[in-house]
């Protein structure tokens, strides 16, 4: 699975629009949808910001895991 399909995923898992994300990274909704779409890459310190939002680990955001794992 590519990343940006677990951004999605992760989005709709917890009832989020992608303007409410696009504010928790201070964006508008349309560079938002870019990342999620798979047309930009995310900076690094999106990917961290968006990790701790969802309480998941950055292995699982990145779809290195299938299975996401808490932060401590």
């Amino acid at each position: 699975m590519y990343f940006y399909r677990r951004l999605k995923d992760l989005r709709e898992d917890n009832d989020k629009t992608q303007e409410e994300i696009a504010e928790v990274l201070g964006m508008v909704r349309q560079q938002y949808a870019t990342y999620e779409s798979g047309k930009r890459e995310i900076p690094l310190h999106h990917f961290i910001t968006l990790a701790k939002f969802y309480n998941v680990s950055l292995d699982y955001l990145a779809g290195i895991l299938s299975e996401p794992r808490k932060l401590k």
